[in-house]
C-alpha cells in the first residue's frame, strides 16, 4: 500500500510532509501496541461495546449510500456495509459464540492468504520469492494464534486485530515517510534504472483539472486514457470450459484443451499504445504450462509490441472490456513509454503484457490524487486516499499481482479501482444529499404549480357562479 500512496499522490506532495506521516506513524504503532498487550489479560480496558456501535453505525450508513455508487463500487460498498454490520453484531452479541466466531474468521483469513502466498511464492519463483515465504509463515502464525483459546478464549479478538492494525497501518507511513524524504523520483513507476534516471528530469507541471469530482466514467465521445482487457473466457479460440476464479484471473481452457490466458493493451488519445506480446509462440499445453510459469532468465523469449488498437483488434478480436481515466499525466506516460520500449523481453511471469500495462497505468497517474484537488491542497488528497475503499481493492489486487503475477484479470480489476482513485466520485452522503435537496426543490416546485393551478380553477369557478348569479 505504500508505493500504492506513493502512486497516487506523487513524491513531491508527500515529501513537504514527511514529519507529520512519522509522527502519526508513530502514534499508530504505540496506541496499537498498547491495545495488542491490554488484550492479552483478558481484562479489556479497551472500550469494545462503543467501537462495535461506531462499526454498525459506518456499516448501516454505508448499506444507506451503496446505491448511489457506479458498476464497482456500488458491489464495494454492498460488500463493506454488510461486511461491518456482521462484525459490530458478532461483536455486541459477545459472550463466547460471537468471540470464536469472530476468531475462527480472521483466522481463516490470515492462513488461506498465508498459504496462497506461500504456494505462488514457490511456483512462481519471482526475485523476492523467499521474502514473501517469511510474510507467508508470518501470516499462518498469525491464523494459529486466532484459532486456540489462550490466553484470552477469544474475548480479546477485536482488539487483537485493531492493534494489529494499529501498528501494520503505523508502519506502513513510517516506511512511506522515510522513503519519500530521500527521493527525488518515484521509483514505483520506473520501469528499470534507466528509466528512474530519465524520470529525474523535471516533471511536467500539468494543470489540475477544473472538475474535482464525476459522476461516472468519461463518456465515449470525451477524451480518455483506455485500458483494453481480453478476458480468457472472451479470447479463447473453442468453446471454454466454464471455471469459476480460475477462468476470470488465470487461464481458461477450451474443449480441445488449449490454454488461453487473455491479454491487456493500453490506448492513449496522444497515440500511445502499449501492447506487449511474444515473438515466437508459446507452448502453452499442460504439461508445458507449470514450467512456464516460473519468472526465471530461461523462460525469457522475445517479443514485440503492437502498433496500435485497430490492426491488433482486426488480426484478433475486439476487446472484452475497457476501463477510461481522465486524470492522467501525458508526459509521464510518454517518458515511461519510450524508456520501456526499448527492451522487448516477454515472460508469461513477471514481463507480460498484463504487468506492462500496469507499470505504464501507475506511470500515467502518478500524482492523480494531489492533481486533482490541486497540488497543495493541504492534507486532503491525503485523508481522501486512504478513506476511499477502492484504495484498500487497488493494494490487495497489486499485492496478489507481485507474488504471483499479473493477469488480464487481475489488471481489469486494479484499473477499475485505480479509476475511482484518480477520478473521484463523490462520497455517498454527499451525492444522497444532492439528491434528496434535488427531489425536495422539485416537489415544492411541482406543489406551488398544483397550487396555483387549483387557485386558477377556484378563481374560475367564483367567476363563473358570479356572472351567472347577475
Amino acid at each position: 500500500m505504500v508505493r500504492l500512496v506513493m502512486i497516487l499522490l506523487g513524491v513531491d506532495y508527500l515529501r513537504t510532509r514527511w514529519r507529520a506521516l512519522t509522527t502519526a506513524g508513530w502514534i499508530s504503532v504505540a496506541v496499537g501496541i498498547a491495545v495488542f498487550i491490554d488484550a492479552l489479560d483478558s481484562a479489556l480496558y479497551f472500550p469494545i461495546t462503543p467501537f462495535a456501535c461506531l462499526f454498525l453505525l459506518e456499516g448501516l450508513a454505508t448499506l444507506a449510500v451503496a446505491w448511489t455508487g457506479m458498476g464497482g463500487q456500488r458491489t464495494l460498498r454492498y460488500v463493506k456495509g454488510i461486511t461491518f454490520c456482521v462484525a459490530a453484531l458478532l461483536i455486541l452479541a459477545g459472550h463466547h459464540h460471537g468471540n470464536f466466531i469472530l476468531s475462527m474468521i480472521f483466522g481463516t483469513l490470515f492462513l488461506t492468504d498465508g498459504l496462497l502466498q506461500i504456494i505462488s511464492a514457490r511456483v512462481v519463483r519471482y526475485r523476492t520469492w523467499r521474502l514473501a515465504l517469511t510474510g507467508g509463515a508470518i501470516e499462518i502464525a498469525l491464523a494459529v494464534f486466532f484459532y486456540q483459546p489462550f490466553p484470552t478464549h477469544y474475548v480479546g479478538t477485536v482488539p487483537y486485530c485493531l492493534g494489529l492494525g494499529l501498528m501494520f497501518g503505523g508502519w506502513n507511513m513510517i516506511l512511506l515517510a522515510s522513503r519519500v524524504r530521500r527521493l527525488s523520483t518515484n521509483p514505483a513507476v520506473a520501469a528499470d534504472d534507466a528509466a528512474q534516471a530519465a524520470s529525474a528530469t523535471a516533471a511536467s507541471q500539468q494543470a489540475a483539472p477544473a472538475v474535482v469530482e464525476w459522476d461516472g466514467p468519461p463518456a465515449a465521445d470525451e477524451p480518455a486514457l483506455t485500458v483494453h482487457v481480453w478476458t480468457p473466457v472472451g479470447s479463447s479460440k473453442g468453446e471454454a470450459r466454464r471455471q469459476p476464479i480460475i477462468d476470470r484471473y488465470i487461464a481458461a481452457v477450451d474443449r480441445n484443451g488449449v490454454i488461453s490466458t487473455g491479454h491487456a493493451a493500453l490506448e492513449s488519445p496522444e497515440g500511445i499504445y502499449i501492447s506487449l506480446y511474444p515473438g515466437v509462440e508459446i507452448d502453452r499445453s499442460p504439461d508445458e504450462f507449470s514450467r512456464l510459469l516460473r519468472a526465471t532468465r530461461e523462460n525469457d523469449v522475445p517479443g514485440l509490441f503492437q502498433p496500435d488498437y485497430g490492426t491488433e483488434s482486426k488480426a484478433w478480436c475486439e476487446s472484452t472490456t475497457q476501463v477510461r481515466i481522465r486524470n492522467y499525466d501525458p508526459e509521464r506516460l510518454r517518458r515511461f513509454w519510450e524508456t520501456y520500449r526499448q527492451d522487448t523481453t516477454y515472460n508469461l511471469t513477471y514481463r507480460n503484457c498484463s504487468s506492462t500495462v500496469s507499470r505504464a497505468l501507475e506511470a500515467a497517474i502518478e500524482g492523480a490524487s494531489a492533481r486533482v484537488w490541486g497540488r497543495h491542497d493541504g492534507w486532503k488528497p491525503f485523508l481522501r486516499v486512504i478513506s476511499t475503499p477502492e484504495l484498500w481493492v487497488a493494494a490487495q489486487v497489486r499485492k496478489r499481482a507481485a507474488t504471483m503475477a499479473w493477469t488480464p484479470g487481475l489488471t481489469l480489476d486494479y484499473a477499475r479501482a485505480l479509476s475511482m482513485l484518480a477520478d473521484p466520485r463523490p462520497s455517498g452522503w454527499v451525492k444522497m444529499a444532492r439528491l434528496a435537496l434535488g427531489k425536495m426543490y422539485r416537489s415544492r416546485r411541482q406543489w406551488a404549480q398544483e397550487q396555483r393551478a387549483a387557485s386558477s380553477v377556484h378563481e374560475g369557478e367564483r367567476t363563473d357562479t358570479a356572472g351567472r348569479g347577475v
